[in-house]
């Protein structure tokens, strides 16, 4: 099954919805549409379009992880024993049901994938390295780098707007 996406035709208009969404996902269409210079209803008809068409694909809380104590950040390599697509995909699914990986990318590199993994502290990222990530499916080996300082992350900076 391939997943395919194709980029979806945007005006201005568009563009300074989603770059005023981005800064303000709470904010009412009437101000949306204040803030980007259209009356309510074709800003309604353009937001509806934005999201149907999968451009925007949900609004969400943007919490402190910090605040919640889970504010360890380690990324991951892991080099796969095997690379054929069934194997590939069996991976993609179990790390889909580790909650501590907050994201997962496929590379060409040296190694097979790069995660970003969130804990409490380095004890609990040793435990879900040990007991979650080593033990994901044809997982051959892994390395480990710790985040000292979080300078820029999804979420803390506006829409880059083309």
């Amino acid at each position: 099954m391939e997943n395919k996406t194709f980029a979806v035709e945007m005006d201005e208009h568009d563009r300074r919805i989603i770059a005023a969404l981005v800064e303000d996902g709470r904010m009412t269409v009437t101000d949306l549409a204040v803030a980007v210079g259209l009356s309510k209803t074709p800003c309604q008809v353009r937001l509806k379009r934005l999201q149907e068409s999968g451009v925007i694909r949900g609004f969400r809380a943007i919490v402190d992880p910090a605040k919640m104590g889970m504010d360890h950040i380690a990324f991951t390599e892991v080099k796969l024993s095997d690379t054929r697509e069934a194997a590939l995909r069996e991976f993609n699914a179990a790390v889909r049901r580790i909650a501590e990986i907050e994201e997962c990318h496929m590379l060409a590199s040296n190694f097979d994938y790069l995660l970003k993994v969130r804990t409490a502290d380095i004890r609990r990222y040793r435990a879900v390295l040990g007991e979650k990530i080593s033990a994901l499916p044809h997982v051959a080996s892994t390395s480990t780098y710790v985040a000292m300082e979080t300078v820029l992350e999804a979420g803390s900076k506006r829409a880059r707007v083309k």
